[in-house]
């Protein structure tokens, strides 16, 4: 987004428009591709990560190097990420059902998952906390190419570490795609569960996108959205063991509300430190990266729970169909996260420019403020109201 509107001069409707749709596109995708890896068995997941990771790493870098002009830069970035789209179901779909596969243990998926969302809480911290370093540095085109060679790297590590590991489910599924889908969706702890899990990825998606422009616009420090993206993601780093830890002395599910409600308070308190000052909002935002490890292990250790015990009991391995649809319900929140948090700057009449040297009033600023804080902390709220209903 930073890009649309502060580069290429986009409007900021648009930009999240441009934004969502190649996402909203998976909602479709991902599922048929869940469907094929299902039908393939679980031993060929390994092959889709390689081709589907590579490929989405030179997408990545192209997505970059488009056109300066407005029309033609926004219908370049478009094309492309609706590329990019495509190519990362072939990945995070078989890299999603692969925790259900490697082992049946009900606290051994946690531990799975903690190291997950540990290696995720690094790379978004590298990412998104050098990207602005290296935009301004060298240019977009050198965010491109830095974040493909950390998808590249990514890829080749987890097609060559899950090498040589005999899975537990080898059954594969039987019956169409869409009788697939219909069996997944009437599982009531599934769907309970993405869709807690949807709502959350709209507020961590409005967060992420909002960073840049807090930094900007509130904070009034360029350089403050490095520091940010410290904040948000880092304490995932230590505080995941803590949260896994949790999980095995009491409850997934318990441990799950008790991170949504310290992300809500933290997201919440936020709001009050934007006005205070960098070192108030670095804390805060702290507290946030604390629920936000949370949110983040908690539903990725059920859902294979949810996967597996669906294939005990039917005998067929519909795990992958299972996190075609989970991954399709993160792409739109994560997706519809930026789409919200664009419709609140142009609500606040946000002013796009062509080299980022629009002036913003004060009613635009506090529409970036808004979207980043008490919007993400209703979304979380409310997504309880789900999970208070899994089992």
């Amino acid at each position: 987004m930073p890009l649309l509107t502060g580069n290429l001069g986009v409007a900021a409707w648009l930009a999240g428009l441009l934004v969502f749709l190649p996402k909203a596109w998976d909602v479709i995708f991902n599922p048929i591709v869940g469907g094929l890896s299902d039908r393939r068995g679980a031993s060929s997941r390994r092959p889709f990560l390689l081709r589907g990771g590579l490929t989405l790493a030179v997408l990545f870098a192209l997505l970059f190097f488009g056109p300066s002009s407005t029309t033609a830069g926004a219908i370049w970035v478009v094309v492309l990420y609706f590329a990019c789209a495509s190519v990362y179901a072939f990945f995070q779909v078989p890299y999603m059902a692969l925790p259900a596969e490697l082992t049946s243990s009900y606290d051994e998926r946690t531990r799975l998952m903690t190291w997950r969302v540990a290696v995720l809480a690094l790379a978004i911290l590298v990412s998104g906390g050098l990207a602005p370093v290296v935009r301004d540095a060298v240019g977009y085109w050198g965010v491109g190419l830095f974040v493909s060679a950390l998808i590249a790297v990514g890829t080749l590590a987890s097609w060559r570490g899950t090498a040589g590991v005999t899975p537990r489910v080898t059954t594969s599924s039987v019956g169409s795609l869409r009788e697939q889908l219909r069996v997944v969706s009437a599982n009531r702890a599934f769907r309970n569960l993405v869709c807690t899990w949807i709502i959350q990825a709209l507020a961590t998606g409005a967060m992420l996108a909002g960073v840049d422009y807090v930094a900007r616009w509130v904070l009034e420090d360029d350089g403050a959205a490095t520091i940010l993206f410290v904040c948000f993601v880092g304490p995932a780093l230590l505080v995941t063991p803590l949260w896994q830890r949790f999980a095995e002395r009491r409850d997934k599910r318990q441990g799950y509300v008790v991170a949504s409600l310290v992300f809500a308070v933290g997201a919440l308190t936020t709001w009050w430190a934007s006005n205070v000052g960098m070192a108030a909002t670095a804390l805060t935002l702290a507290v946030v990266g604390v629920g936000y490890a949370g949110i983040q292990l908690f539903p990725m250790a059920m859902l294979p729970d949810v996967a597996a015990d669906d294939a005990t009991a039917s005998g067929e391995n519909r795990i992958g169909t299972f996190t075609g649809v989970w991954t399709a319900g993160e792409t739109l929140g994560l997706a519809l996260g930026p789409f919200l948090y664009a419709a609140v700057l142009a609500l606040g009449g946000y002013a796009p420019s062509t080299g980022g040297g629009a002036t913003q009033t004060g009613q635009a600023i506090t529409a970036v403020a808004l979207g980043f804080t008490v919007m993400p902390a209703v979304l979380v709220v409310v997504s309880l109201l789900f999970l208070r209903r899994y089992r």
